[in-house]
């Protein structure tokens, strides 16, 4: 089945994406295309990852640890925090 009919991208091929650790759908266009002309297949694409292990994210949140890296202060700009 079709994910992304503007670029010909299957189900398969976004499963095939993801299991290589691609986890976002931003990682599955820049692999694949898919989601980057009208967009329309993007909840799509979401629905797949959401069913899909191995994201290190989303493992992580199933483990109830923090899914977003800590930037150190220091490699904040001061500027960044006014």
């Amino acid at each position: 089945m079709f994910v992304c009919s503007c670029f010909s991208v299957t189900e398969q091929e976004v499963r095939e994406h993801a299991n290589a650790g691609a986890c976002t759908p931003r990682q599955i266009a820049a692999a694949s295309g898919a989601g980057t002309d009208c967009g329309s297949c993007v909840r799509t694409i979401q629905g797949l990852l959401g069913r899909a292990a191995g994201c290190p994210r989303r493992e992580a949140a199933r483990a109830g640890a923090a899914a977003v890296a800590t930037v150190p202060a220091a490699a904040v700009p001061v500027a960044a925090l006014r």
